[in-house]
């Protein structure tokens, strides 16, 4: 299997995946603007995010993607099936119960999140998560089918699949907004009617792509169905590894909370404008970092399962210089170009200038963290491969007291509001990084090949002349403020001609300093 190609593939529909959320936040932003019930939307679908990202994207898929790859190079494909079986009937049975429990409580989880919200977006922040909070259960089943097709080497479905939230958001935004409003009830909730389809559209696409494999699980619906199944060996590994996990993804999570609830007492606003800069942040992470952790995460755990460490170490060095490669250059960006990203794609309709100003901060707080955020993404999957979650988890709860330390600095102490979450996120990721290296190299899984000082020295130069170019490029054209469709026109048009001309300029001075693209496009 070529990595590099299967990383290209999964990135490219990761990419459209982000270009559809681009869209949708367009419109979020255009249609609502930000303030108090942008605000709500964002803490309402942030709870059932949140556990998503906690149970089905993390815990869950730390744990279950090492063990099914394992499993398989082990026992073989006969052996694995009974495997999903039994951990889809568990895992149905959990899911029934955690929705149930969070329709009832959804006013103490919009509190716990967003207590600073006023009377009304409360209750209307309490609506929408009673409406989205059933997305959780739909999406750790497609957790549970992208694990699967992931380990038979099927990256597509998966990569493809988050499309179709951001379709079905902007086709009820755009279609149900207006009738809401002639109706009476909050326009907004139609973002909340969106999640919902998007998660069933999501759920609906595994089926074929299972059933093509012959791997869709079958689930045990009566009580002693459940009780064999979470008796079954295999899931008592997997839930036995999920501890560790969700306590590591947890302490993420927590301070997701913590970041949130902030941000709601630095003004009205503040939440919207750190959630429009983390979705650019996510850009260049999803690209890069999320997509080679779906490819090498399988690859890992079936090189420790057969002591194939040299080719462990291989897979992760490999890893890391494409990180580098591709990752700090956009750290760049969001560094010296943040403003006119942000006026492009987010200022028209109720998003003002004020609101450029505030989120671009944000996303320049995110660009000194970015290589850290996007490292993360390939240094815990060695662990996880090796089926160590305790070592990521003890790193994550460290950071989380730095980065709290990082808040009372930037936030309350220097006062730089919203900027100040972002850059405290963004420090903490690069010391997360930092010490998961640092583990990795002493338990001596993971020896960097040759050649690294000599690679990371051309990076930065061939970013610093592209960084040089984007800095002009922001003061050339007055990107904020502008009205009118010709106006709108020339700033796509200077978008696409700045951006392109940066990465052309990046790519020509790698070239001529040496660094070969091809030898990239490596087979294992």
């Amino acid at each position: 299997m070529n990595l590099l190609r299967t990383a290209s593939v999964v990135s490219v529909f990761t990419l459209l995946s982000r270009i559809t959320g681009l869209v949708r936040d367009q419109m979020v932003a255009g249609l609502f603007g930000a303030n108090a019930m942008t605000d709500a939307y964002n803490v309402a679908f942030r709870i059932p995010n949140m556990l998503r990202r906690l149970f089905a994207e993390g815990a869950f898929s730390q744990a279950f993607v090492p063990a099914l790859a394992a499993a398989r190079a082990r026992d073989g494909d006969d052996a694995t099936r009974g495997l999903i079986d039994a951990v889809a009937t568990v895992l149905l049975w959990a899911l029934l119960g955690t929705c149930v429990l969070g329709v009832v409580g959804a006013p103490v989880l919009v509190w716990a999140l967003g207590a600073g919200l006023s009377h009304d977006a409360h209750e209307a922040a309490v609506v929408m998560t009673r409406w989205m909070f059933p997305y959780i259960g739909f999406m750790s089943l497609v957790a549970l089918s992208a694990g699967i097709l992931n380990t038979w080497k099927r990256f597509i479905v998966p990569a493809v699949t988050p499309v179709l939230l951001n379709v079905a958001s902007i086709a009820c935004g755009y279609g149900l907004t207006p009738v809401l409003a002639r109706h009476g009830y909050e326009p907004i909730y139609s973002l909340a009617l969106g999640v919902m389809l998007g998660g069933i559209l999501q759920l609906g696409m595994q089926v074929p792509a299972l059933l093509r494999i012959g791997l869709m699980p079958r689930f045990a619906l009566s009580w002693s169905g459940f009780r064999q199944a979470a008796a079954n060996p295999g899931v008592r590994q997997v839930l036995g590894k999920m501890g560790p996990a969700l306590l590591g993804v947890g302490v993420a999570q927590l301070s997701l909370l913590i970041n949130t609830q902030i941000a709601i007492s630095v003004g009205e606003g503040a939440a919207s404008w750190l959630t429009f800069a983390d979705r650019l942040m996510e850009f260049p992470i999803a690209l890069l970092g999320v997509a080679l952790g779906v490819v090498l995460t399988p690859q890992l755990a079936a090189s420790t399962a057969k002591g194939e460490t040299a080719r462990y170490s291989g897979l992760l060095d490999w890893g890391l210089r494409l990180t580098f490669l591709l990752a700090l250059p956009c750290a760049v960006a969001l560094l010296v170009f943040a403003e006119p990203l942000v006026a492009t794609l987010y200022q028209r309709g109720a998003f003002h200038g004020e609101d450029v100003a505030h989120t671009a901060r944000a996303v320049m707080g995110y660009g000194l963290g970015l290589m850290g955020l996007v490292s993360i993404k390939i240094l815990a999957p060695g662990f996880y491969a090796r089926q160590d979650m305790r070592t990521p988890v003890r790193i994550a709860v460290g950071v989380l007291v730095l980065t709290q330390v990082f808040n009372a600095i930037f936030v309350f102490g220097l006062g730089i509001g919203v900027a100040g979450l972002s850059l405290s996120i963004g420090l903490g990721a690069v010391v997360n990084a930092l010490l998961l290296l640092h583990g990795l190299r002493k338990l001596g899984t993971y020896t960097p090949e040759p050649g690294w000082a000599l690679f990371l020295l051309r990076v930065v130069i061939a970013s610093a002349a592209m960084g040089a170019l984007q800095w002009w490029l922001a003061r050339y054209f007055p990107w904020v403020g502008g009205k009118g469709m010709s106006f709108e026109l020339a700033r796509a048009g200077w978008m696409a001609l700045s951006l392109g001309g940066s990465a052309l300029l990046y790519f020509a001075v790698l070239m001529l300093l040496g660094v070969k693209l091809r030898e990239f496009a490596r087979r294992a």
